[in-house]
């Protein structure tokens, strides 16, 4: 049985409808102000908020406001004299459902409230479809349907449950924490903790401290004996971020401690054990940082026992939707918005887009794009502006700083691949003649950029 709260000042339209719609099978609390009406929505949850908008004291918009921000999931409607439709339309600009003008029939306000129960009921079907979706496409926290996440998803359930090391690679915002995440808790230590530290973020003269800590008195300001995150992290997993940025004097005692298990604390003398599960993540290019010196070559062998390479967004395009629909979710929850996707035009633009900050610059662009909406469904005028401005992909890729030719040629490659098959209108055979290759290479270069 819905429960409906009603708020009017006026006693024998409130007990009117009252009467109708406990008949209609809804079960009605009724309130005269703002105040006794938030008193109510205290002490009990109800699915639909019938109020009027004048009101003696605070008024029904101002009731709508502080129902959005602490019961968003309640329906609200208002009731409107013929004067105050501006402000009944005002109220379904901030997120009413619906308005009735006063003078009206009850059984005006039971079809309105019926239509609301419809709705809802669609509402919690389209989330058990989701979640149903999520089952499928969803790995601990990461989420995907494309064959390079599937391959991500099979390495990191067959890794998990030795302790070998593990180097984490990919470009800035594809996720490569939350696949460090999901090798933790897939693992035996899930259980302990999942100690993290960003080398690139810490300068170099403290570094050596955070990472293996210190004896009191070793330097200035060693006022006490600290621990390490190698102690901290003792039984447990430990994420080295950027492990790239890792200064060359840090890194022959990195390696230490991955061959030997033990090391030792700034100012001591004695070693000291540590069962420390090491991932580490990267966005350099390590084999081209050991081949400069930059990075110690055996080093570099240790940490890459096993690779798991994070596809960046645009060779997972498939996945896009998933994600915008996760994230909507996500924002709806924190923000009290009510946006239910994107329209066709805007759904074009997100996925055409190159996303050089990959899933990261998604999450941002839809929640900025959720915050600046006017409407439940997201346009074009509610995107950035670069993403409605024609893409250049390859420009896109070098201004991510980014002068590998392999990677750059990729690029260009899954770019002229998916123009040959537009312009084919998917004739593999026809495309494959255009680009100048073989039929069985186009095929093989399809399934190597998910490209469906």
């Amino acid at each position: 049985m819905a429960r409906v709260l009603l708020v009017d000042d006026e006693e024998n339209l409130r007990l009117a409808l009252r009467t109708y719609l406990r008949k209609q099978g809804f079960e009605v609390v009724a309130a005269g102000d703002v105040d006794s009406a938030l008193a109510e929505c205290a002490k009990e949850a109800f699915d639909f908020v019938v109020t009027d908008v004048r009101m003696p004291g605070r008024s029904g918009l101002e009731l709508l406001a502080e129902l959005r921000a602490k019961h968003s999931a309640t329906t609200v409607v208002v009731m409107s004299a013929y004067g105050s439709v501006d402000q009944a339309l005002e109220a379904i600009r901030a997120g009413a459902y619906d308005y009735v003008a006063k003078p009206f029939k009850p059984e005006e306000l039971g079809f309105v409230l019926r239509k609301a129960e419809e709705r809802e009921a669609l509402r919690r079907e389209n989330r058990e479809l989701r979640a149903a979706l999520l089952d499928n496409h969803q790995f601990e926290e990461l989420l995907g349907r494309s064959d390079p996440m599937k391959i991500v998803f099979n390495t990191v359930a067959k890794v998990a449950p030795f302790k070998t090391t593990v180097l984490i690679t990919g470009e800035s915002g594809t996720g490569k924490e939350l696949v460090a995440r999901a090798i933790h808790r897939r693992s035996p230590r899930a259980t302990k903790g999942f100690v993290t530290i960003n080398c690139g973020a810490i300068p170099e003269a403290l570094l050596e401290s955070e990472l293996f800590g210190h004896k009191r008195g070793a330097f200035t300001d060693a006022n006490q004996d600290k621990k390490g995150l190698f102690e901290e992290a003792d039984g447990a997993t430990l994420l080295l971020d950027e492990v790239g940025e890792l200064p060359v004097s840090l890194q022959v005692k990195l390696l230490r401690v991955l061959q030997e298990g033990t090391f030792r604390r700034l100012g001591e003398t004695q070693d000291r054990k540590c069962d420390v599960r090491v991932v580490a993540a990267t966005l350099r290019d390590l084999n081209a940082d050991v081949k400069t010196g930059r990075f110690r070559e055996d080093l570099f062998y240790r940490l890459n026992v096993l690779t798991v390479n994070v596809p960046p967004l645009r060779e997972r395009r498939e996945d896009i939707p998933l994600l915008v629909d996760q994230f909507i979710q996500r924002y709806n929850s924190r923000l009290g918005t009510r946006v239910t996707g994107l329209d066709p035009q805007a759904s074009k633009l997100v996925y055409d887009y190159n996303w050089p900050g990959n899933v990261r610059e998604l999450e941002n662009t839809i929640e900025r794009a959720m915050v600046l909406a006017d409407a439940p469904v997201l346009r074009p005028t509610d995107l950035p502006e670069r993403l409605r401005e024609p893409q250049d992909p390859v420009a896109a890729e070098l201004a991510r700083g980014d002068l590998s030719v392999k990677r750059t040629t990729r690029v260009i490659e899954e770019i002229l691949i998916r123009r040959a098959l537009e312009k084919t209108k998917g004739n593999r055979t026809r495309a494959a003649e255009l680009l100048e290759i073989s039929h069985r290479a186009l095929l093989y270069k399809i399934k190597e950029y998910g490209i469906s």
